[in-house]
């Protein structure tokens, strides 16, 4: 007997559907229901005109505005939330896009046809492929509705068009983005191809080698390695335009070849900078690369042999350039700079240049390593870090906590210092710049100073090698700074000499709790921190110097002009912020001329300094003294009225008429004038105030000298001085 078949029981429980429920199922079918609704409208002969148009062809247009609105609300919702769109939903809100447009071409007539063009486009575009096939679908039979069948001919050729157009839309659409995505394939593979290329030109990979093995796993270092490069060379390239009043500075690296130089970073006003490869071994480079040395030249036309400009480039009359040397005096590349004018580059440029130079090939050097290092002891990022924010620090204090940091995390020491050596009227002077793994009575060490000792810090900068060289007994009795400083409870010790070159700088000191707590790794690693730490020292103090250079005046030491206009743009600034009044005062020695011509320019800057000195002096902490130009200074006066201004500019005119400048022709005594203009007394503009207080300062000369004067004064013609 054959079994019955098993019939699945279905439930008795009747749906139930809460009006809630129903709601959202009738707001979900509203746009459909709004197409097919307009759709049928004009089926019926519905909208053809403004003038005939009912109420309920109105209800129907607002249904279906309605339904679009619904549909648009629908998409943006889900497109925001990450919810992958469906088919239904792009056929509801491009539907009612189409019936919307076909009921504007019903009403205002056949002159508006474009509108479906232009909408059937962006459709097409914006939308997936089914969507848009089904929507040019429904294009056409809405334009069934309106044209038969009386007139075929018009339906057949829009709806050839609107086919033609959409699908000629499309592939022109779908061959620019395929275009698109090979452009940025090759232009991938290109940065890649370049990226290789600058690696091996700063010989951090094989130059030997046709690709790189593992590029997508060696991707993000070798991209942070010539990065790190091209920012040092940068920051060192702003430094030597600023200080060396460039018209082009660059550094020009030899080719994996050794045959061509190629641009790798330049500081230039020129756009003929020559950046393809060009001929190493012609012109001054060429000459330079031969030699090996510094190639100083200038004339009062333009210089034979400049090869790094493109043909038609400016004429140069100076130009310094100083090879990029690695160990063994091989020639890496060629730091340029040059001057328009015949002004020539001098022997201390020459120095500075080749600092800068070492400075590019330290970096070149230190990413070099580090790559070599990344490659074969990946167990330790912590060091790359480490070493890394070293070589990003730009301060001094910044290079001590970055080395703090790196020792702490290679090796965990418990202690850790950085001190550093300076000779102080002869005699060796020893500096703790900063600890960590101290109490807070321990931190007030830092910047603490001691003489040349016995001690292990002194020794080891003595004798340039670390120590202790083993493990040393006693460490209670260690003298590691001076006698008067004890660190107590360590087991382990290590101190390193911060050498750059052949100067050692100061110290790191690492120690422990724990006996024997730095294996051989950990210290080669603290040595090569070391190492790195002095180059940074040494770096963040040439910037130092440099930035010095570029904002102070050579002979006085006081801000120069350029760093005064910065100056007073911000404190105008926060003067107009704050509404709070600003004094500027502006001085001059009164016939300084004749005491150049008198007792000759010596003794002439010396009455410079010794009234640059004075004015610093008698300024007070929150004041701007600046060397305006020649025997004129200026002076910014935050948060001070004119009265207050006055009564400074007072003392300073009285202490200078009372200084004597002892000279090789006798004892010398000089008088000052000065004018004062103050924000927003007498203007709130920058350049009105200086104009001010220049004419306050020449109306003082005019009228006798030696005497201060205020704009309010000068207006009064009634100078007269005020008692401080």
């Amino acid at each position: 007997m054959t079994p019955a078949p098993v019939v699945p029981r279905r439930s008795s429980r009747p749906l139930s559907y809460t009006p809630g429920k129903w709601a959202r199922e009738l707001v979900r079918l509203a746009p459909a229901v709004a197409v097919l609704t307009v759709f049928g409208f004009l089926a019926r002969g519905r909208f053809r005109s403004l003038d005939a148009l009912q109420w309920v062809d109105a209800a129907a247009f607002g249904f279906l505005l309605l339904g679009g609105a619904l549909a648009t609300v629908r998409r943006v919702r889900r497109a925001m939330s990450g919810v992958p769109l469906h088919l239904r939903d792009e056929l509801e809100f491009g539907g009612a896009m189409v019936a919307a447009s076909f009921v504007v071409v019903a009403l205002g007539g056949e002159q508006l046809f474009p509108v479906v063009y232009v909408l059937m486009a962006c459709l097409v575009t914006f939308l997936p492929r089914p969507a848009a096939a089904t929507l040019l679908g429904t294009a056409i039979l809405f334009d069934a509705l309106l044209t038969l069948p009386e007139r075929w001919g018009v339906f057949l050729g829009r709806t050839a068009f609107l086919t033609l157009f959409a699908g000629l839309y499309h592939f022109v659409l779908s061959a620019r983005l395929a275009a698109a995505r090979r452009a940025e394939d090759d232009a991938v593979k290109n940065k890649i191809k370049d990226l290789e290329e600058r690696a091996r030109t700063f010989r951090l990979v094989s130059s030997g080698a046709d690709s790189m093995p593992g590029l997508k796993d060696q991707e993000k270092w070798l991209v942070a390695a010539v990065k790190e490069i091209e920012g040092a060379t940068g920051s060192a390239l702003e430094v030597a335009e600023t200080a060396l009043h460039t018209h082009t500075v660059g550094v020009f690296m030899l080719a994996s070849d050794d045959r061509s130089l190629k641009l790798h970073d330049c500081r230039s006003t020129s756009e003929h900078v020559q950046r393809d490869r060009f001929a190493a071994g012609e012109g001054i480079f060429g000459a330079l690369l031969k030699r090996g040395v510094p190639v100083r030249m200038n004339s009062m036309g333009a210089l034979k042999g400049v090869t790094h400009y493109e043909p038609g480039g400016p004429d140069i009359s100076a130009v310094l350039a100083v090879p990029i040397l690695e160990g063994g005096g091989m020639v890496r590349g060629v730091l340029v700079a040059d001057r328009l004018e015949n002004k020539p580059f001098s022997e201390e440029d020459e120095k500075l240049l080749q600092v800068i130079a070492g400075e590019v090939l330290r970096a070149i050097e230190v990413e070099r390593v580090m790559s070599y290092i990344r490659r074969s002891r990946d167990e330790k990022d912590r060091f790359f870090r480490g070493i890394e924010e070293l070589n990003r620090a730009g301060s001094p204090d910044q290079v001590f906590l970055a080395v703090l940091e790196a020792c702490r995390q290679v090796a965990q020491p418990e202690f850790c210092a950085v001190t550093l050596v300076s000779e102080q009227n002869g005699q060796r002077m020893h500096r703790i710049m900063r600890m960590s793994g101290v109490t807070s009575a321990g931190r007030a060490l830092e910047n603490a100073t001691f003489p040349d000792n016995n001690g292990l810090v002194a020794n080891v900068v003595r004798y340039g090698a670390p120590l202790p060289g083993r493990e040393a007994t006693a460490m209670d009795r260690q003298i590691i700074f001076d006698d008067d400083t004890q660190i107590r409870g360590l087991q382990s010790l290590k101190i390193f000499p911060l050498v750059a070159g052949d100067r050692i700088l100061g110290t790191l000191v690492t120690g422990s709790r724990k006996k024997a707590a730095f294996d051989n790794d950990e210290l080669r690693m603290l040595e090569v921190i070391a190492i790195q730490a002095a180059q940074a020292v040494l770096r963040a103090q040439l910037y130092e110097a440099m930035e010095k250079m570029a904002t102070t005046d050579g002979l006085t030491g006081l801000f120069n002009h350029r760093t005064f206009q910065g100056r007073f743009d911000e404190h105008l600034a926060s003067a107009r912020r704050y509404s709070r009044k600003m004094s500027f005062i502006l001085t001059d020695i009164d016939h300084f001329k004749s005491v150049n011509d008198t007792y000759g320019h010596p003794t002439g800057d010396l009455v410079l300094k010794g009234v640059a000195k004075i004015l610093k002096d008698q300024a007070r902490d929150t004041d701007i003294v600046a060397r305006y130009g020649g025997e004129e200074f200026a002076i910014i006066m935050p948060e001070t009225d004119a009265k207050g201004a006055q009564i400074i500019a007072e003392r300073i005119r009285e202490r200078i008429m009372k200084e004597v400048f002892q000279t090789e022709q006798g004892p010398l005594k000089v008088t000052m004038s000065l004018g004062i203009s103050t924000f927003p007394d007498v203007s709130t503009e920058k350049q009105v105030l200086i104009d001010l207080a220049d004419q306050c300062l020449y109306f003082a000369k005019r009228h006798g000298r030696n005497q201060t004067v205020t704009v309010a004064q000068m207006q009064a013609k009634g100078p007269r001085a005020v008692e401080g």
